[in-house]
């Protein structure tokens, strides 16, 4: 547990992904969940990359004696299905997650958004829509967290919506300066600088979608919910920060690595000193 103290508990932090899976390490924290694709009325992952995510975030390690935990394991989960069990979906669905997410933000105390899913179409209609979409989100008060993406390590390789200026774009640390080094770069088409920081996200050990079991995976979709678990922690111990504040503390609190800034943004993640700032 980070800091001894802080767990996340009282924040809570919606998924949009490719559901979730109600893993055993998630208890009685799924507080929400909306299937944009199948309907369905209850908490599901056809594909597993979802429910990974969430344990990242979340999973406080009840199915493994503790060994795989999450960042912050009190926080609670609002899931919405948008993409189907090969990772793909619609527009369209995206952006009526993010309105729902908005009009249930009081019910279910949401505090962050993360999304750790992207489209690489730079200039094309649907991926302007989409950034705007995310930034009237983060407009409204969320704290919007988007992956890099895996189209790196070229120049300009950032996807949408993580193209946004304003919302929090998260690299993977250890994808950075190897012969794998996938981790999207900047800068983004109107020049701006990204990802904003990089954290962990080479062959992480976290939920799978059946019997309470794990999965390893790699991508900068594992490291953006390590920055959504350490804001949900940051949050719990100080519920009245901004989501610009939340961003510039985190500028504060990072590790340079060395690379260029359009490779680590800020740096690494540094969660502890996240939490003394």
């Amino acid at each position: 547990m980070h800091a001894n103290t802080w767990t996340g508990t009282g924040i809570g932090v919606a998924i949009l992904d490719t559901g979730l899976y109600p893993h055993a390490d998630f208890g009685d924290r799924i507080r929400g969940f909306q299937d944009f694709l199948g309907r369905r009325p209850y908490p599901y992952d056809d594909s597993g990359h979802g429910t990974h995510v969430a344990g990242i975030l979340a999973g406080d390690g009840s199915a493994c004696e503790r060994r795989y935990r999450g960042v912050a394991p009190g926080c609670h989960l609002i899931a919405a299905k948008i993409l189907d069990k090969r990772g793909n979906g619609r527009l369209q669905d995206v952006l009526r997650a993010l309105q729902w997410i908005s009009a249930n933000q009081k019910r279910y105390g949401i505090r962050i958004i993360n999304i750790s899913v992207g489209t690489a179409a730079k200039d094309s209609k649907a991926a302007t829509r989409l950034v705007k979409a995310v930034e009237q989100a983060w407009d409204q008060g969320f704290v919007v967290v988007t992956a890099a993406g895996n189209m790196g390590p070229a120049y300009g390789s950032v996807t949408a919506p993580g193209s946004s200026k304003k919302v929090i774009t998260v690299g993977a640390s250890d994808m950075l300066d190897r012969i794998s080094s996938v981790s999207g770069a900047g800068p983004t088409a109107e020049c701006v600088c990204k990802p904003d920081l990089v954290a962990p996200g080479a062959d992480v050990i976290s939920c799978a979608n059946k019997r309470n079991s794990y999965a390893i995976k790699s991508g900068t979709s594992m490291s953006t919910p390590k920055v959504s678990g350490a804001i949900a922690l940051l949050l719990q111990k100080d519920p009245l920060l901004t989501n610009v504040e939340v961003k510039m503390l985190l500028r504060e609190s990072c590790i340079d690595l060395g690379y260029p800034r359009n490779r680590q943004g800020w740096g690494k993640l540094d969660i502890r000193k996240l939490l003394t700032l």
